[in-house]
């Protein structure tokens, strides 16, 4: 590995950490500006002034927020995430089951929609112009149009209301067999699903279609390569760098997604946690579930630009 790529991988690791540092500010400013006060919150509004005064000397609240940004933010880094105000219990402890629910969703849903979606945008780039890859643009421009909420939604209506295959609300404790797994997941993968794959089908398309216009491409089509071929042998392994990217940025769409279907399934990951502090003011907890969420996006466009940096030979 040459010193220019070691360079290039250090700016963007040094870049991502950067950010990361920017993006805890915004989550903690953001959050601290929450209408309402904490203390007032938790104790109800027939406290007196003196039992709230006490409670937000306890909590550090009377302090200036850059202090109790900084008291934070060593916590984080040291791994502390805090004490719930809500539960008095370790944030820590109230993620670490949460945690892996968000995870396991977010690994089956990718598991079923980056092979669906590299299939089809390969295909469809490698039949340009067919009917074939005229239906799928079709329909993945209809699907990115269709927010997830209504996607979420109708898969309620369809399979639970009216056909009565599949639960509404999705309890990943109860799962003890395949069938449960399947019935447990089914309506919130194919609700993911729909957000992430139609992005990277698009994007894979278009990636696999912009290596097929090179010069060296178009030089083994007229020496006799077949289509398939030329797709497969010569455009798709040069093409690696910009299909990793459509993959990262399509999955990164999980951040957001992930937060909508949990809560209309009533799913016990992160994404309903976080939603269940903000109701309850539950500042510590907001807080480490949105940092959480930040570190796994910065995460997969890292990994992805790093990647795109050691799949081009011209940077080799």
């Amino acid at each position: 590995m040459s010193a220019y790529v070691l360079n290039l991988i250090t700016v963007r690791l040094l870049i991502a950490a950067l950010t990361l540092l920017i993006v805890s500010f915004a989550v903690f400013f953001a959050t601290a500006m929450l209408p309402g006060d904490t203390a007032t919150i938790l104790l109800g509004q027939a406290a007196t002034p003196e039992a709230v005064a006490g409670l937000r000397n306890a909590m550090h609240l009377d302090q200036p927020a850059f202090l109790r940004f900084l008291h934070w933010l060593s916590g984080l880094m040291s791994g502390d995430l805090g004490t719930s105000y809500v539960n008095n219990v370790a944030v820590a402890d109230l993620i670490g089951g949460r945690f892996v629910n968000t995870m396991r969703l977010a690994g089956i849903t990718a598991l079923f929609s980056v092979p669906l979606a590299l299939t089809l945008g390969i295909t469809a780039a490698m039949f340009r112009g067919s009917l074939y890859d005229r239906l799928v643009t079709i329909l993945t421009i209809g699907v990115i149009s269709i927010p997830e909420f209504m996607v979420a939604t109708l898969a309620v209506l369809i399979f639970s209301v009216y056909l009565k295959w599949l639960p509404a609300l999705s309890f990943a404790n109860d799962v003890t067999s395949v069938w449960q797994l399947l019935k447990v997941y089914a309506m919130p993968v194919i609700s993911l699903t729909f957000v992430v794959a139609a992005q990277m089908i698009r994007m894979t398309r278009a990636a696999v279609i912009d290596t097929i216009n090179t010069p060296y491409v178009e030089t083994a089509l007229l020496k006799g390569a077949s289509r398939p071929r030329m797709v497969l042998r010569h455009a798709l392994p040069n093409a690696i760098g910009p299909i990793v990217n459509a993959v990262a940025l399509s999955l990164s769409y999980l951040v957001g997604g992930v937060i909508i279907v949990e809560t209309i399934f009533n799913y016990p990951g992160i994404a309903k946690l976080m939603v269940d502090g903000v109701a309850t003011r539950d500042l510590p907890l907001i807080q480490s579930c949105a940092m959480i969420f930040c570190v796994g996006y910065l995460s997969l466009i890292t990994l992805a630009d790093i990647i795109a940096i050691l799949a081009n030979p011209r940077l080799r």
